[in-house]
């Protein structure tokens, strides 16, 4: 079976995938389709760079939806505690932390259907907040109409996050409490608001390889790429309806991974939730086929994920540095610095102590 030729950097954005140029995408040997998203990464980006965000869930658990990959979803018992809308000053402490370990983005999510008008003014100060510390901004909160994304536009906010979660076929099996156009709205008014748009799905709910061609398919025909595109292995929660689903093979994950790259080339495709099972062999070949973000922090809203220092590790191994942000702005950066440079003279260390042992970042609470 022949392939749709290799994207060169002049034509390589396109809107108009098929599905079955996406599932010849899928059929290539597998070292011919990692070689070409090897190549396609490589136009777009530094391949030994990954953006580093960190996720937060300020309001968790109690949410109506019945997504069936979902703890947080009031309609499964899976032992999770409810959690009210976070202090400000508490987000305002876990963004420093975040800063502090390398993260350049800030991600806070909501367990919500969508906001309320009485929740608004608290998550744009949280927004602007978080802005004044020099990192980017995203949330999820669940659908947005036109006037929320304008006002979150205008807090500062840099990146919204709704998923797809799975092809529109197989949409129906995993959520019925709001619908595929739903979805798409919210993006657009997104787009409209002038903001990010950070979208991608799960993969291992026992969709079929077709579903995940069009899921991919759907992100890609976008009015416009996501800026971001998170691909999550599912994490089984026991309680919930996927907790005995089978599990995905590493090698379709990474599959994944590579056609996303070759369809959306100047996205950041992120290695999002389920990298607590996988291997150090598997992130790597994830790095490889063109994945180039991810969350630090030891939890993902109310899923676990490596520990920083781990991934630390990991990228000292690869070789692999954290991308600064295109969206920080010099004074931050100069800021930040300044920060370190006190920070270090404080406390006598603005030279490295060779007799001293590496000691491993603090994981989050």
């Amino acid at each position: 079976m022949s392939a749709a030729p290799l994207p060169s950097s002049s034509d390589s954005i396109r809107h108009d995938w098929t599905r079955q140029e996406v599932q010849q995408l899928f059929s290539l040997p597998f070292n011919d389709l990692l070689f070409r998203a090897q190549v396609v990464h490589r136009q777009h980006f530094n391949p030994n760079e990954v953006q580093v965000s960190t996720l937060l869930s300020i309001k968790t658990g109690a949410c109506p939806e019945d997504c069936k990959y979902c703890p947080q979803s009031a309609r499964y018992d899976t032992g999770l505690e409810k959690e009210r809308l976070l202090e400000i000053e508490k987000v305002i402490e876990r963004a420093k932390e975040a800063k502090a370990t390398g993260s350049t983005r800030f991600c806070m999510g909501a367990a919500w259907r969508n906001p309320k008008e009485r929740d608004m003014p608290y998550v744009t100060k949280m927004v602007a907040e978080v802005k004044k510390l020099g990192l980017e901004t995203c949330m999820t909160l669940g659908m947005l109409s036109q006037e929320q994304a304008v006002a979150l536009k205008q807090a500062g906010l840099d990146y919204y996050n709704h998923n797809l979660d799975t092809s529109p076929e197989y949409y129906g099996d995993i959520i019925t409490t709001r619908t595929y156009e739903d979805r798409l709205s919210t993006l657009q008014n997104v787009r409209d608001a002038g903001m990010n748009v950070c979208s991608g799905g799960i993969v291992g709910m026992g969709e079929s390889a077709e579903d995940r061609a069009g899921l991919l398919m759907q992100l890609a025909n976008l009015p416009e790429h996501p800026q971001s595109v998170p691909i999550n292995m599912l994490v089984k929660v026991k309680g919930t309806p996927l907790d005995k689903v089978d599990d995905l093979e590493p090698f379709e994950f990474v599959r994944t991974i590579a056609v996303a790259r070759i369809m959306m080339p100047k996205s950041h495709v992120r290695l999002s939730a389920g990298r607590e099972n996988m291997n150090e062999q598997m992130q790597a070949m994830c790095f490889m086929a063109g994945a180039n973000s991810i969350f630090y922090g030891c939890k993902l809203l109310t899923t676990s994920n490596p520990e920083t220092h781990e991934d630390v590790m990991l990228f000292k191994k690869l070789g692999i540095n954290t991308e600064r942000s295109r969206n920080y702005s010099d004074e931050a950066y100069e800021q930040a610095l300044t920060e370190q440079i006190v920070s270090n003279s404080a406390t006598n260390d603005l030279f490295y102590d060779a007799t001293k042992k590496a000691q491993a970042a603090p994981a989050e609470s």
